[in-house]
């Protein structure tokens, strides 16, 4: 045995903190209370990857409930934004509402609707009155009063019209009730209208009042409104109405016909009892027009008894 001492050197720690035991290139385990890395914190909703921040991920359908089909959006997940305003979505869909060319004196604009530029022509307009319901320039309403003949022979007659003239420089629309507008164009012809189906007209044509010889009826006549001369007249119909060609054996209800072409004889038809409800089984008909006259004659008659 040898007596020298045995010196024991001290063990030096190594530089920096000891990792704890583990599988190797694995990552250790967050401290306590702090979400791992990648892991959303403790109560906050979860991510969805690759999404921008505070994206929420989309929810698993209800317990039996089949998932919704790709790219639908799940249950609690919010809609994208639809940008608000006047895109070109809203333009195409009024697009088809535009007012229609102008050029013309006369135009319609749809089926209930037509336009008048006092431009053309310079001449005024007579109207219904309360039928104007846009216009557009430097245009004057005023009165249209008939006269006191003209007072007389209406109440008389039951074909008074309450008109309006329209002068100046500008586009007036005209409307009533929804009814369906006609535009018709005399050239030196001559057409016999109700009063009720005038809607406007143009000042140069001439008007009266036309006798329409019956018997049997109060009155011992009806009466109808004659429009001849050059221009336009625009009459107004509840419903699409039908134009048929005269022929000897052409009826129509005096409270559903529109216009007739003045050459057209009219006959009140004493076929139907006049009175209605006169009896029990009664038609219900009051007052029936038969029309001859040579080809080219016509009746407008609409879907509508006045």
């Amino acid at each position: 045995m040898h007596n020298a001492p045995t010196i024991a050197a001290p063990l030096a720690p190594p530089a920096g903190p000891v990792p704890p035991p583990g599988v190797p290139g694995q990552q250790p385990p967050a401290p306590y209370g702090q979400p791992a890395p990648g892991q959303d914190p403790y109560g906050h909703p979860q991510t969805v990857p690759g999404g921008f921040p505070g994206q929420q991920a989309p929810q698993a359908p209800p317990y039996g409930q089949p998932a919704p089909p790709p790219g639908a959006p799940y249950p609690g997940a919010q809609a994208p934004a639809v940008p608000q305003g006047g895109g070109p979505g809203l333009g195409a869909v009024l697009d088809k509402y535009k007012e229609a060319p102008t050029g013309q004196r006369w135009t319609p604009q749809n089926s209930k609707l037509i336009r008048v530029d006092l431009g053309v022509d310079g001449q005024p307009v007579l109207a219904r009155q309360g039928s104007m319901v846009l216009y557009q320039g430097k245009v004057d309403f005023g009165y249209k009063g008939a006269g006191f003949r003209g007072r007389i022979v209406g109440n008389a007659t039951g074909q008074e019209m309450q008109l309006m003239r329209c002068t100046g420089q500008g586009q007036v629309f005209f409307a009533e009730n929804s009814a369906h507008v006609h535009p018709i164009e005399l050239q030196g012809d001559a057409i016999c209208v109700s009063a009720e189906s005038v809607l406007a007209f143009d000042e140069s044509l001439q008007h009266e009042v036309r006798r329409i010889e019956g018997h049997g009826i109060p009155g011992g006549a009806l009466f109808t409104m004659q429009f001849h001369g050059t221009g336009t007249l625009v009459v107004k119909t509840q419903g699409t109405p039908v134009v048929l060609p005269v022929t000897p054996t052409t009826f129509a209800d005096a409270n559903a016909i529109v216009a007739w072409s003045a050459g057209s004889q009219v006959i009140i038809s004493s076929q139907v009892s006049l009175r209605r409800h006169a009896f029990p089984g009664h038609s219900g008909e009051t007052v029936n027009l038969q029309f001859r006259g040579a080809p080219g004659n016509f009746i407008v008659v609409q879907p509508y008894e006045v």
